[in-house]
Order: structure tokens, then C-alpha cells, then sequence
């Protein structure tokens, strides 16, 4: 049941920011959305720049802590985060004073930025502690403050600024909600920190956290591709930047789960049990995680057409369903890159490894779309590149997971694989009247359902 709920948290946030975003695109205009829109991508950038490592570090090193270690490793990590903020607050300034970009975006990004990496090293701390549904139900209760917050405050300006300071007031919310329950960042005490812990916190997870920014560039230099060749105040780029901002979340947020759930046990069967037992336990992860966004792939190539003609502002609705292919796929080869081929160079502590297949996807992708510019190709033209960029990647960096010998079950995947094609290619047939859109929708459920049971994937639920 935890798990179930460690899930269910993950899968509330993705349809809360799914929700988020469709209500935003309704109540601001085209270009506030697209500042809102890019201001969130560089504040995430930012999140990722500033707190990522600390994430990854305390992820990999708390997972096996015992007794005083602890404690002493959450301090070293709350002072490590105290110098990330005044680095990150430091670069803001000198970014204020350029005069480059408005001074009301910078502080209310930074605003955001701070408060929600302290959130993140605190929830992060609750669930490697072994309360799984502790921070679950306060994931649950953040994703509602945010959307309350965001959508409210656009409601009332019609502002990019005010919709971003409603999703401060959510993440301070979520900080004063989480030291309720968990007071180790009011007990936080920076005499127990230790300088060893804080040289092998930046050792590993400096360069781990450094694949992050890396890999976070390639969809924001696409963001920036787009927007630069419509113009900001276009619907085109509004429509573009809503089909990245909705079909990211999905992938991103199901392996997060399937790792929050799945990543502790790895890490301990590597650290403490035999190979056998880590490669077991890192194969279950590979299966549940393919085969998890496999379907959705396919669910969102079938469906997102239908939803878009109820919830897509009638202005982007163009420009949206024309990014939608090729978005997904993009996401789904970029999050896979990123999080499941990075789980053995992870376990062993390869980071540097990480960081240069990241810079190889960044600079492939960097490539296709310096082309594209030069040759004045669709958009869509240009993210399809970046997908068949990530795919070629994928098959360079493969090489440290297949030696690990973590293996899936083929016949799991070959049957997902077909599951998932036959699912997507619903989008071929109509959706009018009702009857044919109730039976593609049940049609897909009982696709997923039977792949479920053929699978077993139940049994993780069981463990």
C-alpha cells in the first residue's frame, strides 16, 4: 500500500501540473503565457544548476546511512544547500544588474527557485528515511497548493508575475507543511557538518547533478529555438511551448516514482548484497520503467488529439497537435537517457561518465537544430532531429548497463512494445461519435491491463 501511494502521489502531481497548465493557458494571454512558460523552464534550469547535486548526493548516501551518520550527513547537507543559495542568489544579482531581464521575473524566479530546492532536500530527506508516506501526502498537499496558488493568481492579474508568485506561496506552503511533520530542518545544526562529507557530497554529486544541467539544456535550447523563430507574443510559440510543458511532466514524473520506489533497494542490494541481488533488483527497475512509458507513449500519441479539442485554447490548437509526435517521443527517449541509462554509472559513481553523454546529446541536438535554422524547417522537423539525436545517443551510452548484465525479460518487452504501437495507432480512427472514443479509451485499458497481468508488474507492488 505505501508504494501504491508513492506512486499515486507522483501521478497526482503530473495531472496537477497537467491541470496547471491547461488552466493557465486559458486565463493569460498568448505571450504572458509563453513568459510564463520560459520563466519556469529557466527557473527549473536553475533548480537543477543550484540543488540537483545535493539531491543525488544525499539520495545515494543516506540511502545506506546508519545510527549518528545520519544525522551528521543531513546537517552537511542542509549547510551545503545554505552556500548553493547564496552561490544561486550571487548569480542573480549580476543578472539583475545587467538590465537584460526584468527585475520583477529575476527576484520572483529566484524567489521560487530557493524555496523549492529547500522543499525538494527536505521531502528527499522524509522518504529516504524510510517514510514513504510521509512524503508522499505532502508531495499531494504541494501540487495542490501550487495549483491553487498559480491559478488564483492568474485569475485575479492576467499576469505571468502574478501566476509565478502564486507558485512561491505553494512552495512555502509545502516548506511550513513539511517541518510540521518533520523537523530536521528546524533541528538542523550546522556544527554537526562535517567538511569531508561536504568534499564527497560535491565529489559525486557535482558531477552527477552536472549530466542534469547538461541534459535540461537540450529541451530549453529547443524552447528557445521555437520561440525566437515566432516571436514571443505569437500563439505559435504559446501552442509549442504548452505541448513541451504538458507532454515533459508525464515521463519525468512515472520514473521518478518507479526510482523513489525502486532506487533505495538497488542502492542497498549494490552496497551490501551480492551482484545477483543488484542485478535483480536493477533489471525489475529497467522493466517496470520501459514498459511503464511505453504504454503512456502510446496513450498520448492516441489521446492527446481528444483532449486537445476540449482543453487547448481554440488559437494554439494548431500549433500544439503539430508538436505533439514528436515532443513525446523526444521525452520519451530524453528521460530514459537521462534516468534509467544513468542508474549503473550512478551505483558505481561514474559521474563524469554521465556528464559526457550528456554533452553528447546536447551537442548532437545543438546540431540538428542549427540546421534546421539555417534550412528554415518546420519546428516539428526540428524536434523530431532531437528525438533521433537522443535515440543514437542511447545507443552509445548503452554499454555500462548492458555489462552490468541487468536484464528485462524480452518477452515483457517485445509484448509491451507491440501493446504500446497497437495503442497509439488508435489515433487513426475517429473519435465521433462518443461510442468510438469509449471503445478506443477501453480498448487501450484492457491492452494495459493484460500487459499488466503478463508481466506481473503487481508484484512490485508486493515487495
Amino acid at each position: 500500500m505505501l508504494r501504491l501511494l508513492a506512486l499515486g502521489s507522483y501521478f497526482y502531481q503530473s495531472l496537477v501540473a497537467i491541470l496547471l497548465i491547461l488552466a493557465l493557458s486559458h486565463l493569460l494571454e498568448p505571450a504572458s503565457y509563453t513568459t510564463y512558460s520560459l520563466t519556469v523552464a529557466v527557473s527549473q534550469f536553475a533548480t537543477v544548476v543550484a540543488f540537483e547535486w545535493l539531491q543525488l548526493a544525499g539520495q545515494r548516501f543516506l540511502a545506506s546511512s546508519q545510527g549518528d551518520e545520519t544525522p551528521r550527513l543531513q546537517s552537511s547537507l542542509f549547510s551545503a544547500l545554505a552556500l548553493s543559495i547564496a552561490a544561486l542568489i550571487a548569480v542573480a544579482g549580476l543578472a539583475a544588474m545587467s538590465g537584460r531581464l526584468p527585475t520583477s521575473l529575476i527576484g520572483i524566479g529566484l524567489a521560487a527557485t530557493v524555496v523549492q530546492g529547500t522543499v525538494d532536500l527536505h521531502y528527499m530527506m522524509i522518504r529516504v528515511s524510510g517514510r514513504l508516506s510521509s512524503s508522499s501526502i505532502l508531495m499531494i498537499c504541494r501540487a495542490t497548493f501550487l495549483l491553487v496558488g498559480a491559478t488564483v493568481g492568474a485569475k485575479v492579474y492576467g499576469t505571468a508575475e502574478a501566476a509565478l508568485v502564486g507558485i512561491f506561496a505553494g512552495h512555502v506552503l509545502g516548506l511550513a507543511l513539511g517541518s510540521l511533520i518533520d523537523r530536521t530542518l528546524l533541528n538542523w545544526s550546522p556544527r554537526l557538518a562535517r567538511k569531508a562529507d561536504l568534499s564527497a557530497f560535491a565529489r559525486y554529486g557535482m558531477l552527477a547533478s552536472g549530466a542534469s544541467v547538461v541534459h535540461l539544456s537540450a529541451p530549453i535550447l529547443i524552447r528557445f529555438m521555437i520561440v525566437g523563430r515566432f516571436g514571443i507574443s505569437s500563439s505559435a510559440s504559446a501552442g509549442f511551448s504548452m505541448a513541451i510543458d504538458l507532454l515533459q511532466r508525464p515521463f519525468s514524473v512515472l520514473l521518478s516514482a518507479i526510482h523513489t520506489i525502486s532506487y533505495p533497494d538497488v542502492v542497498l542490494r549494490y552496497d551490501t548484497g551480492t551482484r545477483k541481488d543488484a542485478q535483480q533488483a536493477a533489471a525489475e527497475l529497467f522493466e517496470l520503467a520501459f514498459c511503464s512509458t511505453a504504454l503512456m507513449l502510446g496513450g498520448l500519441i492516441a489521446f492527446i488529439p481528444d483532449a486537445a479539442r476540449f482543453f487547448v485554447p481554440p488559437a494554439l490548437i494548431s500549433s500544439f497537435l503539430a508538436a505533439t509526435p514528436s515532443v513525446a517521443a523526444f521525452y520519451f527517449l530524453h528521460t530514459h537517457l537521462q534516468a534509467t541509462l544513468a542508474l549503473v554509472p550512478h551505483l558505481e559513481k561514474a559521474a563524469l561518465r554521465l556528464i559526457l553523454i550528456a554533452a553528447g546529446q546536447l551537442a548532437l541536438i545543438s546540431v540538428f537544430v542549427v540546421v534546421s535554422s539555417l534550412a528554415s524547417v518546420a519546428p516539428t522537423t526540428a524536434l523530431a532531429g532531437a528525438a533521433l539525436a537522443t535515440a543514437l545517443v542511447i545507443l552509445a551510452a548503452c554499454g555500462p548497463t548492458i555489462r552490468f548484465g541487468a536484464y528485462p525479460r524480452p518477452n515483457v518487452v517485445i509484448v509491451t512494445a507491440v501493446g504500446s504501437v497497437i495503442i497509439g495507432g488508435l489515433t487513426a480512427l475517429p473519435s465521433e461519435p462518443l461510442a468510438w472514443l469509449l471503445g478506443k479509451i477501453a480498448v487501450a485499458a484492457v491492452i494495459t491491463f493484460a500487459i499488466v497481468w503478463f508481466g506481473d508488474f503487481l508484484r512490485h507492488e508486493q515487495a
